[in-house]
């Protein structure tokens, strides 16, 4: 009798088990694919947008979250973001005119990175504004903002290759698709 009871528990286990750990066909249809999220389809515009295909996604999903939305947010790629622009503009100079004196080479980097000139107007042709997670209270179009997202893309690609040079090369091409300034 207790070889009965030990054979009918472990048929009740089994049992348990496989409709605990399958998945329910009600939950699976009620929850939308995250694939086809607004937010997934457009981080997968904006990498055809500026040819780079990213192997972890969510350095791009972080880089496209401002700091109103969340905790978890773009503003330390794009710190990273700033450096590598700027490291990006004046490689391109010096090797144009090894000779650009500081000051020339100065101002030439600051109009790139500016906030509140190419580095806003470069961000809003890629459509920054409608791609960046903010709070309902911030405005995804301003300067800052924008900028912003879009320091934060080369810092995000920056950590996802492991080299700067590879995101600074994605700018260059991106400024330069945008009509950037930098040819001399």
């Amino acid at each position: 009798m207790a070889a009965g009871k030990m054979h009918h528990l472990s048929v009740f286990f089994i049992i348990t088990a496989a409709v605990v750990l399958s998945p329910s066909p009600v939950s699976t249809k009620s929850q939308p694919s995250r694939s086809s999220s607004s937010f997934t389809v457009a981080l997968e515009t904006l990498q055809k947008h500026i040819n780079y295909e990213f192997t972890s996604i969510e350095y791009l999903r972080r880089a496209m979250t401002h700091a109103s939305y969340s905790e978890e947010n773009n503003k330390a790629f794009s710190v990273l973001g700033e450096s590598v622009i700027e490291t990006a503009v004046a490689l391109k100079l010096l090797k144009k005119d090894v000779d650009i004196s500081s000051k020339d080479l100065n101002q030439r980097i600051s109009e790139v990175s500016k906030v509140e000139t190419s580095c806003a107007v470069d961000g809003l042709r890629l459509g920054l504004q409608n791609v960046v997670r903010v709070s309902s209270s911030t405005d995804s179009s301003t300067s800052s903002v924008v900028c912003g997202a879009f320091r934060a893309i080369f810092g995000a690609i920056a950590l996802d290759t492991w080299k700067a040079d590879d995101a600074g090369d994605v700018f260059l091409a991106v400024h330069a698709d945008a009509g950037g300034s930098l040819s001399m």
